[in-house]
């Protein structure tokens, strides 16, 4: 039986999660996840590794097993390093997927409560809205002109009209046309739904196959850095092959010299470089989220270093979203509201308040707690009650038995309402909208409760006291009736009565003042997109400083009167778009892009999705924006604040960059180290680092360093850079010619160190320990050059980024452990270094690095 508390009330939380303990809950099953042991494991499903085990297997069998073991015991710390930033990533983005999971508004304990889909249960009652999508099976028990989209099952693109029909007595659905289903989208209306089936059980559940989680993409930039892979392998194969080969040809050891191109080629090939982008990007997307910023796809961390143009909301994003009614024009004049109380105006109170979609919790003792909804309509209730039982009575001395809801292109809603529980109590329609829109449907105006005709000169009048109003940025809601001809229809708006404008304000937000500064500083243009009316939206838009004068503002109708091309040329000069629907984003976005930019676009409606999905940038509205929104998005704000998203455009710049200076210090490191051993075999030297060396550099400098400059803290001046452009490769702007120039003096300086060492006499171990040392610090030397492409170490603050500091530490260490602990040293072949053979390698390490940062220094100054 179905239980007539459990309509008006909802479940009880205990209730609830009674029944989410014995049906489960509310989600498809996952495809089967990697374990950690198979994560760990695939470290090692790699051809060069698979290649460096044999080697070391069948050096052990041949003698060498000191070697050999260690060799294998850097593989697997190599391994071990390589599961905790996979897993690690793999976390994060699991969590982020769970923040990004769908919510819903359901019915509980007699409030409404916004709770995670998957909590949902069998009985729940669910408030659904055009642009939610349905979060279970079930079925409508109240529906105002419900309107579902149904495609993603059926592949019918019609939308379906969904009624309320009612139970039988043993609390079973009487039809079939007031059922709803999982995944499918409220295209238009509002209603009531009640639970029937969750998860696998629902019709989605059946088809489980055709939803999946959200996608995880490959950044563009990691698939240009695969490819760059795969040509680095090659190039790096091909070079160990000839130092091997040459190697054997002069009558070295084969397996020594096989052993050493392995190791070489291990240390050569950066085949960290893609997953160390993904660490970097899933890092910068965690403190994204710590900024409010949810990031629901990795390629668009790389596109908003790129943003030139963010396009935004006004109400809520620029805006404090707490409206609060100033000024009413009632009967010919303009009342405000702080210096005078509003009384006697029976019809303008109905009217704002029976046609208004806010909802109540009347077991709340204050009306910020009461009330729940939209901040406009809380306004225009707050305007005239301020006791929650008056508030009380008043609602329920009414009954709505029909309504034509808000629609973004009507810029209107209505209600018809029947007052006092008498039978045949008189029925009166209420509309409330934009004062054009609901002007344009008047034939009559109330005065001094006087109905009159609604003459041009009298409209006239009324639309000059809205443009004095608007001026003084207040948001106008104009009121109307009617009690004749009360047809259930588009024609209910027709013919009405004209009572008065509720002129209401939200104050700019104090950090969107700063953000928008920051914007102009980074090369940004900031543009403010509204449905309010111009004057409106000029006064808060010169307020924020995004505009100056009138002529940078364009209204809805303008862009509907000209054409795609025509609104090209006119764009540029726009910095304010008034009275503009979401259809109209559309153009706007495209115009935009036409013209080179890189587009961020936000929106909370269904149908902002569209534009959304167009922009380069979407960004959905994480507290007022619709599930449609949010799956069409790249980005959700979780505070519906505009500094978010010029934080996030920060954030993106930030992570490009550090992308770019672990680019540049990995490939300098293996070019180094190539060279090296080339260089060594060209001209007929000795190799001046073993194979186990070779590991051990690799172990030591290729690792924690780089991953620390991933997180390296920003430029000072980040945000007074122009925007990149978006097909700008990672190598632009002379970054080639930084890695060519510095791995090949890494190279020369080590290979230098060891021929000082054999000038004095030195033997081979002590000149190949001089070698390593001279290569392990120039690296970590370099990685502090690599934090800035403009500025020298002696411009960079050290200890801004402590854990390069810790790594660069923990590096030399490993580097001192190998020279001065004995076990160690006759591991790796090394000596302890004497004071005048440790100047040798501090002159050879630090000598380029200090010339480099002297030029630096004198060309900024």
């Amino acid at each position: 039986m179905v239980q007539e508390k459990e309509l008006t009330s909802g479940l009880s939380t205990k209730e609830a999660e009674k029944r989410i303990k014995n049906f489960g809950i509310n989600e498809l099953k996952h495809h089967n996840k990697a374990s950690a042991f198979k994560i760990f494991l695939s470290q090692f499903n790699d051809f060069i590794v698979w290649v460096l085990i044999a080697s070391t297997i069948i050096s052990g069998i041949i003698g060498d097993k000191a070697d050999a073991i260690t060799i294998l015991i850097i593989i697997v710390i190599n391994a071990i390093l390589g599961f905790v930033q996979e897993f690690k990533t793999e976390k994060s983005l699991e969590a982020l997927k769970e923040l990004a999971a769908p919510t819903c508004k359901v019915l509980r304990d007699s409030s409404i409560q916004i709770i995670n889909s998957i909590y949902l249960t069998i009985g729940d009652i669910v408030i659904l809205e055009a642009g939610d999508r349905i979060p279970a099976d079930g079925f409508f028990i109240e529906s105002s002109s419900v309107v579902v989209d149904e495609s993603l099952l059926t592949g019918e693109s019609v939308g379906v009209n969904k009624e309320a029909n009612p139970y039988k007595a043993d609390g079973k659905k009487t039809k079939k046309n007031n059922e709803g289903f999982m995944g499918t989208t409220v295209v238009k209306g509002k209603g009531l739904f009640k639970v029937d089936c969750i998860g696998m059980n629902t019709e989605m559940g059946k088809i489980a196959d055709l939803i999946q989680n959200i996608e995880e993409e490959k950044s563009p930039l990691n698939k240009r850095l695969d490819s760059l892979g795969k040509v680095l392998v090659v190039i790096c194969l091909v070079i160990c092959a000839i130092v091997t080969a040459m190697g054997i040809i002069r009558g070295n050891d084969i397996t020594e010299m096989f052993l050493l191109g392995v190791s070489l080629a291990v240390a050569a090939i950066p085949e960290g470089l893609a997953a160390i982008v993904t660490v970097s990007l899933a890092l910068g997307v965690s403190r994204m989220l710590k900024k409010n910023a949810l990031v629901r796809k990795l390629p668009a961390v790389e596109t908003l270093g790129c943003t030139s143009v963010i396009c935004s909301d006004k109400t809520g994003t620029l805006t404090q979203n707490k409206m609060t009614v100033k000024e009413v024009y009632l009967n010919g004049r303009i009342h405000e509201l702080e210096k005078e109380k509003l009384s006697n105006y029976t019809k303008f109170m109905k009217a704002l308040v029976y046609c208004n979609d806010c909802n109540y919790d009347f077991t709340k003792k204050k009306m910020s707690e009461a009330l729940h909804g939209d901040p406009t309509e809380t306004a225009l209730i707050n305007m005239f009650f301020n006791d929650v039982n008056d508030l009380e009575d008043f609602i329920n001395d009414a009954n709505r038995i029909y309504d034509i809801p808000f629609d973004s292109n009507r810029k209107m809603m209505s209600v018809i309402i029947k007052e006092g529980a008498k039978e045949g109590a008189n029925e009166t329609c209420y509309v409330k909208g934009a004062p054009e829109r609901v002007i344009d449907r008047c034939e009559f105006i109330l005065e001094n409760n006087k109905i009159k005709p609604f003459t041009y000169q009298k409209k006239k009048q009324v639309s000059d006291f809205i443009t004095a109003m608007s001026s003084r940025a207040l948001r106008c809601i104009a009121a109307a009736y009617k009690e004749d001809n009360l047809t259930k229809s588009d024609k209910l708006e027709q013919n009405l009565i004209f009572i008065g404008i509720a002129g209401s304000i939200d104050p700019p937000r104090e950090e969107a003042r700063d953000a928008v500064l920051k914007c102009k500083l980074a090369g940004i243009k900031p543009i403010m997109i509204t449905g309010d009316h111009q004057n409106t939206a000029l006064a808060i838009a010169k307020s924020l400083n995004i505009c100056n004068t009138a002529d940078q503002v364009m209204t809805g109708d303008e862009i509907e009167a000209i054409s795609d091309l025509e609104l090209e040329g006119r764009i540029k000069k726009v910095r304010v778009f008034a009275r503009v629907s979401p259809n109209h984003k559309l153009r706007i976005v495209r115009a935009f892009k036409k013209k080179g930019n890189i587009v961020a676009m936000t929106g909370d409606g269904v149908n902002d999705a569209p534009a959304i999905k167009e922009s380069d940038i979407g960004v959905a509205m994480g507290i007022s924006g619709t599930d449609v929104t949010k799956e069409a998005s790249s980005m959700i704000l979780m505070d519906d604040n505009f500094s978010t998203i010029v934080a996030a455009v920060e954030e993106g710049r930030i992570i490009y960059d550090n992308i770019r200076k672990f680019i540049r210090y990995l490939l300098s490191c293996n070019l180094g180290e190539v060279l090296t051993m080339f260089l060594a075999t060209l001209f007929y030297l000795p190799n001046p680092l073993s194979p186990i060396q070779i590991l051990l550099v690799n172990l030591a400098t290729d690792g924690l360093p780089a991953i620390a400059l991933g997180v390296d803290p920003p430029e000072q001046d980040i945000m007074r850079q122009s925007p990149r452009e978006k097909k700008e490769s990672i190598f632009a702007r002379g970054l080639v010619e930084k890695i060519v120039i510095r791995g090949t003096l890494i190279g020369l300086c080590t290979l230098l160190s060891f021929m000082v060492g054999r000038y004095y006499k030195m033997d081979l171990e002590t000149c190949r320990t001089l070698a390593l040392c001279t290569l392990i610090l120039s690296q970590l030397i370099h990685v502090f050059e690599c934090r800035s492409e403009r500025y020298s170490i002696f411009q960079i603050k050290l200890f801004t980024n402590p854990y390069l500091v810790g790594a660069v530490l923990i590096s030399i260490s490993l580097m001192c452990s190998v020279l001065y602990v004995p076990f160690l040293q006759n591991v790796f072949h090394t000596v302890a270094l004497s004071l005048n053979q440790w100047l040798i390698v501090l002159f050879f390490s630090g000598i380029i690095a200090f010339i480099n940062s002297v030029y630096l220094l004198i060309k900024t100054k």
